[in-house]
């Protein structure tokens, strides 16, 4: 299925079809392929407050660690069940909150600038939903104003919102691009990720050279001239 100027087969409800639900976990954790476009989340997603969630990870992480073997009476591990709670809800996860999104204003386009705009080297820093080690990378954004403009560092800030959750590659791409063509009102939109993932560098095939690449384009990206000025111009260096 094409999607956005991506090949990806991602499937509208995150269900597999018959023929691959016989693959094991692993088969399916070594793929991007079988997901939803939007982050899969339960109803109560939202109940329970960021505190009470701190709270019972801290109680679940320390269970983890002490069926590791880990000794949390050590003065070293003691704190790590709550540093690593406040970190996944404050900090590395804080994306799957709809009321951590970037709060953007947009400008009118007074200059009348008519060619696109580009943000590229956007640092990447998510996390694998498979096996909840880092993805780590830089994402180039381009857009052409439909006559407004956005300050260019809410640019970095959506990059952020998206990347802190868990992630597969292929979503967050599309993730990025159909909420820049939302709140910029315009359907002019490029997206490129140029990652590496954890999960492939320090386990499984432990490659460490290798690196991931997707992108999403929208309205006139589709259109070659328009892309490969946008590819020009990303990868040119100096």
């Amino acid at each position: 299925m094409k999607q956005n100027g991506i090949l990806c087969d991602i499937l509208p409800e995150g269900h597999l079809p018959e023929d691959m639900k016989n693959l094991g976990i692993d088969e399916i954790g070594d793929s991007h392929l079988f997901t939803s476009m939007e982050t899969p989340m339960k109803a109560s997603a939202f109940e329970l407050d960021d505190q009470t969630k701190i709270k019972l990870i801290e109680e679940k992480f320390a269970e983890i660690m002490d069926v590791l073997g880990l000794d949390l009476s050590d003065d070293s591990l003691s704190g790590t069940p709550h540093r690593v709670a406040k970190m996944y809800v404050k900090e590395i996860f804080r994306g799957l909150n709809p009321a951590n999104a970037p709060k953007i204003a947009l400008f009118k386009n007074k200059y009348r600038y008519k060619e696109m705009l580009i943000e590229r080297d956007i640092t990447l820093y998510s996390n694998c939903e498979h096996h909840f080690v880092p993805i780590v990378g830089k994402v180039h954004v381009g857009y052409i104003s439909s006559g407004k403009v956005i300050g260019l560092s809410k640019i970095n800030r959506v990059v952020e919102y998206f990347a802190k959750r868990p992630q597969v590659q292929e979503r967050l791409t599309v993730q990025i691009a159909r909420y820049l063509a939302e709140v910029l009102e315009t359907e002019d939109i490029a997206v490129v990720v140029d990652a590496r993932h954890l999960c492939v560098s320090s386990r499984g095939v432990e490659d460490t050279s290798s690196s991931t690449l997707t992108a999403s384009y929208l309205g006139k990206f589709n259109e070659h001239e328009t892309r490969d000025e946008f590819l020009r111009h990303i990868y040119q260096k100096g």
